[in-house]
């Protein structure tokens, strides 16, 4: 097999996986349309919050040629790889991105290796290879299977994730032969210290990464909905949830949230949704999911509004702290998180708002928790970072003259909170 690999999009996927080829021996090319990033990849520099590219990136770039030009990027490869992002727009798949990857594949494919292996890692909805990929690539006359391989090995990227990283988390693939699976068998196997698995059918690994992420929706809606329902009983979750967590068996706990965020998990099951109503069928529990955590922001905002009603303030009359607008603790990823719709639903209720993340300056109205605090009736904690959960305590709170803690985490010290006389309300808690 060739070592020249190419790397088609270079950001929280594609980055890191052309980093860990050129650590792996491998030559490495990158096609990337962003000017910024090129510049900033070729002097060493991480464009994105990922430990593991700001750990390599600074002694590997020299080994990645990074460019906006594709024939440069795709001569003589001999793997080539597309990890460019899939979004939603309207609710319906954008493959915009994807397609245009592949269109400049095909202008290419002539100068990669005789027979090169296509592997597409963006995110899709079970049947793209074969209904938009495989008609892309062979329209010059060029066949899948023998002149090139084409196939489908789903990213499993987790964010902050300090155990599981790129190059240790397990993948499945397939491609349109069975010699091109075992060829991408090989070369997964030399970059990835973890279990390669080939399914029979594309369409089959297709369905993986929408599959495990709808699993995520399904049961952060299942929580997300008992939550409301317990807090109407009086019941805390999290200890229901501690209870439930010593069955060695049948169990798998998940945990309320104001909302679902990142790339995948919001998107994903919209991917199966749409597949499936395609083929003529409506996965209405994951329609109803998707509902239910979509109206977790909303819930937020209602829980502000009843708590300082509680302490007979007004919204309108109230400074309102944010804390947290990346989706997920210890990461600047923004996408698609909650605290944006909470932010914007507080702002049309003519809220006046503090917000603050630390890895998030830009969006951030202040340079501190302190100065984000101070002067605020009412905090909304939507993100759990490390910082927030070592400063934010009830001695703290109190000093600050805070009288009202929204919780979406659950994760501050309800028990401690109360007892400074401040109103505590978590999800379900």
């Amino acid at each position: 097999m060739s070592q020249k690999v190419a790397v088609i999009g270079l950001g929280y996927v594609g980055l890191p996986l052309a980093c860990l080829c050129a650590e792996k021996g491998f030559e490495v090319s990158g096609l990337e349309l962003d000017e910024k990033k090129i510049l900033m990849i070729r002097q060493g520099k991480s464009p994105i919050k990922d430990s593991f590219v700001e750990e390599k990136l600074p002694v590997l770039h020299e080994k990645i040629f990074v460019t906006n030009n594709p024939g440069e990027a795709l001569q003589s490869s001999g793997v080539i790889i597309i990890a460019v992002p899939t979004p939603m727009r309207e609710n319906k798949p954008d493959l915009g991105a994807l397609k245009s990857a592949l269109v400049s594949v095909e202008a290419n494919l002539e100068h990669c290796q005789k027979k090169p292996l296509v592997i597409i890692e963006s995110t899709v909805y079970p049947g793209t290879t074969a209904e938009v990929a495989k008609p892309i690539l062979e329209k010059r006359g060029l066949k899948a299977g023998i002149d090139f391989e084409l196939g489908h090995c789903p990213e499993r990227v987790d964010p902050g994730n300090k155990e599981f990283g790129i190059g240790n988390i397990p993948r499945v693939v397939c491609c349109t032969t069975r010699e091109g699976s075992l060829g991408a068998k090989e070369f997964y196997s030399k970059i990835v210290n973890a279990e390669i698995t080939v399914l029979d059918s594309i369409i089959a690994v297709e369905a993986v990464k929408v599959f495990e992420n709808t699993f995520r929706d399904v049961n952060i809606a299942y929580v997300n909905d008992l939550a409301k329902g317990f807090d109407r009983m009086g019941i805390d979750i999290k200890e229901v949830i501690r209870g439930a967590s010593t069955k060695p068996f049948g169990f798998m706990p998940f945990y309320p949230g104001p909302g679902v965020g990142g790339h995948c998990i919001p998107k994903d099951p919209c991917y199966l949704i749409a597949s499936s109503k395609k083929a003529g069928f409506t996965p209405k529990l994951l329609e109803l999911a998707r509902k239910i955590n979509k109206s977790m922001p909303a819930y937020v905002v209602e829980l502000v509004e009843n708590s300082l009603k509680q302490k007979k303030l007004h919204l309108k009359s109230q400074k309102i702290c944010v804390l947290g607008v990346a989706f997920k603790p210890e990461i600047d990823d923004i996408r698609e998180s909650p605290a944006w719709p909470i932010i914007s639903m507080l702002k049309e209720k003519k809220a006046a708002l503090n917000i603050f993340d630390p890895f998030v300056p830009g969006a951030s109205t202040a340079k501190s928790i302190e100065d984000a605090v101070s002067g605020c009736s009412c905090i909304v904690l939507c993100t759990q970072h490390r910082q927030f959960l070592e400063k934010i305590t009830p001695e703290f709170l109190k000093s600050m003259g805070v009288r009202v803690v929204i919780d979406a985490r659950n994760c501050l010290d309800k028990k401690g909170i109360i007892e400074k006389g401040i109103l505590y309300k978590g999800i379900g808690s």
